[in-house]
């Protein structure tokens, strides 16, 4: 399969707290990216999740002491929500919602993301694009996946 925006292909916008799926109503010369579904995530900042300042613990007999990194809750987050995405994506998968789809995001939900799909889903993304566009314009992202697919 060629990386190609044909039509009914769908495209994945995602970062760690938002996803849009989009479908290529049109063809890859002419994209029209239309909105099938939106999902976001409540994800505070990790300091305002944070309980209480980091631990530290003894280094033994002597009178040093060490802390303990606390545990980054919006971080977990975001790891969680790439996990709901390949999830998603499967069960859309498995009732033939789509054939084709484009995953657009950033480095670290695409490799979050890649580790938790689906053979199934795997087997029907065309390209990857590494890349955060969730807070652009439908005319931006067209724009964007349209020049990423054609670079190669």
């Amino acid at each position: 399969m060629s990386a190609k925006l044909t039509q009914g292909t769908w495209v994945l916008i995602a970062d760690g707290e938002k996803a849009l799926i989009l479908e290529n109503k049109t063809d890859h010369e002419n994209p029209y990216l239309a909105v099938l579904s939106t999902k976001e995530q409540d994800n505070p900042s990790a300091r305002a999740q944070a309980t209480d300042r980091p631990g530290r613990f003894n280094d033994g007999p002597s009178v040093h002491r060490s802390a303990v990194q606390d545990t980054d809750w919006h971080e977990l987050a975001k790891d969680r929500f790439a996990d709901d995405l390949a999830e998603m994506l499967y069960n859309k998968a498995q009732k033939g919602a789509f054939e084709r789809i484009v995953l657009v995001a950033s480095h670290g939900v695409l490799g979050e993301m890649r580790g938790k799909l689906h053979h199934e889903v795997e087997r029907r993304v065309v390209a990857e694009i590494p890349k955060t566009l969730t807070n652009h314009s439908l005319d931006d992202i067209e724009k964007v996946v349209k020049a990423s697919l054609a670079e190669g």
